[in-house]
């Protein structure tokens, strides 16, 4: 299950990857930065959710906690690979990678890692496991 949970979570990481260059391209020129990047985050949480419904049963938890895990293990490798990444390969600081986390300024990065988590646990309920 949890090689299985690893191959999607790439997935998941290729769909944010494409995401964000649709933000940058289309949704930040059209609408600016912090509509861009609601609107981003918005659709991605979105396409996570698309993308578990579509693979829960491949993943294959037999039980809550077992989905719970694979959310989990989402989330952490997602602020590994965000914090890891932006840091030591896109030389970004500190305070650049914390600004997706201040919702008072319109950032609600937060709903995608929030998304991460509950939706293998979602996906398994709903599908009738």
């Amino acid at each position: 299950m949890i090689a299985r949970a690893l191959a999607v979570w790439c997935l998941l990481l290729v769909l944010a990857v494409l995401n964000g260059g649709v933000r940058d391209t289309w949704f930040t020129p059209a609408v600016g930065d912090t509509a861009g990047r609601a609107i981003s985050s918005g659709l991605l949480a979105l396409l996570i959710l698309l993308a578990t419904w579509l693979t829960i049963r491949w993943i294959g938890p037999t039980t809550p906690g077992q989905a719970m895990t694979v959310g989990a293990l989402w989330v952490g490798l997602t602020l590994a690979f965000e914090f890891g990444a932006g840091r030591y390969r896109f030389g970004k600081s500190w305070a650049e990678l914390l600004a997706d986390y201040d919702v008072l300024r319109g950032r609600i990065w937060i709903l995608v890692l929030f998304a991460t988590f509950v939706a293998p646990l979602l996906t398994f309920t709903r599908r009738g496991h």
